[in-house]
C-alpha cells in the first residue's frame, strides 16, 4: 500500500519533484529548491522510512515509486519534472518506467539502473550501534558515530537524522527496515528492464564519482532513449553539494529542455 509522504513545498510555476538519496531527507535539497522556486513549484519529498514520512517494513523501488506516483496524483501535478539523487534517482527511474504518464521529465543525479555492491550496511550498523537513546549530547553522538563509520567525514550528514524526542535522542530513520532492504536498494528492479520511458531524460553525474562509469551510461539507453548526459567536473557523488553552481546550471538546462 502506498504511503502518504511528507514534503516541503516552495515556489510557483511548472512542478519539480525532488527525491533524496539514502539516509537523506528533503532538507538536504532546501537550497536547490530555493534556487528553483522563482520559476517552479518545487516539492522536496521525504521518501518512506526517512525524514518526516511514515515507516514501513519494506522499501523496494516499485513501492517507493508508487508512493511518489500517489503524491503526484494527490497534488494534481501536471507532467512534473522528477529529480532524484542516488536512491532517489533509482526511484525516479522506476517511476518513469512503471508509470510514464506521471512523469513529464526525468533527471537522475549520479546513479545508474545497474546493481551496485553493498556500500551501506556498515553505515546502518554504525548508526544502530551507538545507542542514540542513551547518548548524553549530540557532540558525544557524533564522536561515537565517527569512530564506527567507514568514512568519518559522513558523520555530519548522518547526524542530520538524529533528533531530540522528549528527554532522549533518536534516529528519524527506520534503520531496521533500511538494513534489511540494502540488497534491494543496491540493485535495480529486473521487472522494469524491458520497459522504456521515451520522454526527456537527463543524467547529471560527477566526473570524480565512481557511481557512474561509461558502461553504466550505456545501461540507460535501452530504457531511456532520449537520454542526455551532463558531467559536472570536480564533483563526486554529492554533485549538488560539491559543485552547486555547476549542478544548478545543468539542472536548469534539463528543466528548460522539458519546457521547450
Amino acid at each position: 500500500m502506498a504511503l502518504q509522504l511528507a514534503f516541503e513545498d516552495i515556489g510557483t510555476g511548472s512542478p519539480v519533484v525532488i527525491l533524496h538519496g539514502l539516509f537523506g531527507s528533503s532538507g538536504n535539497w532546501r537550497s536547490v529548491a530555493r534556487s528553483l522556486s522563482s520559476r517552479h513549484r518545487v516539492l522536496s519529498v521525504d521518501l518512506r522510512n526517512h525524514g518526516s514520512s511514515p515507516w514501513a517494513d519494506s522499501m523496494d523501488y516499485l513501492e517507493m515509486a508508487e508512493d511518489v506516483r500517489v503524491l503526484i496524483a494527490r497534488e494534481g501535478l501536471p507532467s512534473p519534472s522528477v529529480v532524484g539523487h542516488s536512491m532517489g534517482g533509482k526511484t525516479a527511474m522506476a517511476l518513469a518506467l512503471a508509470s510514464p504518464a506521471s512523469v513529464g521529465n526525468m533527471v537522475v543525479v549520479d546513479i545508474a539502473p545497474v546493481p551496485y555492491a553493498d556500500r551501506f550496511t556498515p553505515y546502518v550498523e554504525a548508526m544502530r550501534s551507538i545507542g542514540a537513546a542513551a547518548t548524553a549530547s549530540r557532540t558525544e553522538a557524533q564522536r561515537r558515530l565517527s569512530e564506527r563509520l567507514p568514512d568519518p567525514n559522513t558523520a555530519p550528514f548522518l547526524m542530520q537524522n538524529l533528533v531530540s524526542r522528549n528527554d532522549h535522542f533518536d534516529w528519524r530513520l527506520n534503520l531496521a527496515a533500511i538494513g534489511m532492504s540494502v540488497p534491494t536498494l543496491s540493485a535495480f528492479p529486473s521487472a522494469l528492464l524491458g520497459r522504456r520511458f521515451t520522454g526527456p531524460a537527463t543524467l547529471i553525474h560527477g566526473s570524480n564519482s565512481d557511481y557512474v562509469a561509461a558502461a553504466d551510461i550505456e545501461a540507460f539507453r535501452p530504457l531511456f532513449p532520449a537520454l542526455e548526459v551532463h558531467t559536472v567536473e570536480a564533483a563526486g557523488h554529492w554533485v549538488h553539494a560539491e559543485q552547486p553552481q555547476a549542478f544548478l546550471a545543468a539542472l536548469q538546462q534539463a528543466l528548460d529542455r522539458h519546457a521547450a
